[in-house]
């Protein structure tokens, strides 16, 4: 039991050093099949999820056994074609041992009703959300400003841009960047109390105090606090009985040196609905603003947020939908969302035809992408049309997949390659061992099976089949 225990601290060390997605997809089942002090043989699901760790993650899940056993100077990953067996007790499945590890959080949440009402408050000031980091964050030009404006206020607070105000557009990822300011300094200044809410929350809360005579309260709380972030100011316009109550919390924590972070959808001069002297305060700092993302930003922002909801889109609906949706990142999330929810409900995969037709039922497009009807559909001519679609998908040369290079990059897709020539266009292996090189029949046989055997195993890798397929009409 001891190999059981050490992995499940070796989990808990690399869940802190990879993102939670890249946990859940490339990990699966795992357990130790060999342990010395200066060695560890993981037993994984498939040769698919093996050639992925070592390529992608060998140096973190090193550097998580290190932390186990400090003398470790090597690990290796091999694959048990029996580590589904329900008997196998030091397997551990990573999804259940992930939202094994979630219910921490559920104690902290008991343990924070326990407290007293003041300890209550002191322990609510930490009110930024900890998934809003710079991994998911992507910075484009026309908001270069604003993340190096926060990300100054992050290394010095109270000392940087007070008041930062930042002004843009709905659905421009604002929220996102500003709890990202609050969990940077939470990080460096562990000490230090956020506090992170939205102006319909401040004017909930502010009429509650009204209601409970409890106002003297409410400042307290607040003076509380090292940091102040409000997003979505314009929600005060016409509260004037908030708006007064903000401009006294504002000067209690400006005199007091505090931070204060403030968002609104347009620049200072633009606040007519604003009390003059409110007004007045949140120019004192730092006015900045951000544009719409450009395609490429787009592209690089559909491809994070699928990635993070573990879905695959093939690069050619991607760079048609970022190409067509233009507005916000709110909208490209939305047609993601709709792309995830057919694919939950009726196992369908994206195509360009079927996302086409969607953006301009939904009138995110006046035609199908500007092409004729006819090039929505693709018809396979030769081997090639195969091959280019499969060295398309997974990003490598043609070249690559067609030649002898053994590196683990080339072997799926050349496998993937030979499986959709044999199944789907009814080549003989000796027709297609010619085209692979002159590989003899024996040899693409052996891919072929090989494949199907990863399939039957790895969901993922049958998901990206299934993609390929469909992009090309087969």
């Amino acid at each position: 039991m001891d190999k059981y225990y050490k992995l499940k601290n070796i989990l808990g060390h690399l869940t802190e050093m990879i993102k939670k997605q890249d946990f859940l997809v490339y990990f699966r089942k795992i357990s130790i099949l060999e342990m010395t002090d200066d060695e560890i043989v993981f037993w994984v699901v498939s040769s698919f999820m093996k050639d992925n760790i070592e390529a992608k993650f060998y140096n973190q899940v090193k550097e998580a056994s290190q932390k186990e056993i400090p003398n470790l100077t090597k690990i290796n990953f091999r694959v048990d074609q029996n580590i589904d067996t329900p008997s196998n007790k030091n397997v551990i499945d990573c999804i259940k041992f992930h939202k094994d590890n979630s219910k921490e959080t559920k104690k902290t949440y008991k343990l924070q009703n326990s407290l007293t009402p003041m300890a209550q408050i002191m322990s609510q000031m930490k009110t930024v959300n900890e998934r809003y980091t710079l991994d998911n964050f992507i910075v484009w030009s026309d908001n270069q400003l604003a993340y190096s404006a926060c990300e100054a206020v992050s290394k010095n607070p109270w000392k940087s841009y007070n008041p930062l105000y930042i002004y843009w557009d709905v659905g421009l990822w604002k929220t996102h960047l500003l709890q990202w300011t609050g969990n940077e300094i939470l990080r460096k200044f562990k000490d230090k109390k956020v506090f992170y809410t939205t102006a319909d929350k401040f004017i909930t809360e502010y009429v509650a105090n009204v209601r409970k005579r409890s106002i003297e309260k409410l400042r307290q709380k607040f003076t509380e606090i090292d940091v102040l972030i409000i997003d979505d100011v314009q929600f005060l316009a016409k509260k004037e009985q908030t708006q007064n109550e903000l401009y006294n919390i504002f000067n209690l924590l400006y005199d007091a040196n505090k931070q204060i972070v403030i968002s609104w959808d347009r620049p200072p001069k633009d606040l007519t609905e604003l009390e003059p002297r409110l007004k007045s305060r949140f120019e004192w700092g730092i006015t900045v603003d951000i544009g719409k993302p450009d395609y490429e930003t787009r592209l690089a922002i559909l491809q994070e947020k699928a990635r993070e909801r573990e879905f695959m889109i093939p690069q050619d609906v991607a760079e048609f939908i970022a190409t067509n949706v233009t507005e916000n990142i709110r909208e490209l999330e939305w047609v993601l969302n709709q792309m995830i929810a057919e694919y939950e409900l009726d196992g369908t995969n994206p195509t360009l035809t079927k996302v086409a037709a969607k953006l301009k039922k939904l009138s995110f497009t006046s035609d199908l992408l500007g092409l004729n009807k006819a090039n929505l559909k693709t018809t396979i001519r030769s081997y090639e049309d195969i091959i280019e679609a499969v060295s398309r998908h997974f990003g490598i040369e043609k070249e690559g997949i067609l030649g002898e290079n053994r590196k683990k990059e080339f072997m799926i897709p050349r496998q993937v390659s030979m499986y959709l020539l044999k199944t789907k266009m009814n080549y003989t292996y000796e027709r297609i061992g010619n085209i692979f090189s002159g590989r003899n029949h024996a040899a693409v046989l052996y891919s072929c099976n090989k494949l199907e055997q990863i399939m039957k195993k790895d969901k993922t890798l049958l998901h990206e089949i299934n993609i390929i397929r469909d992009g090309i009409g087969i």
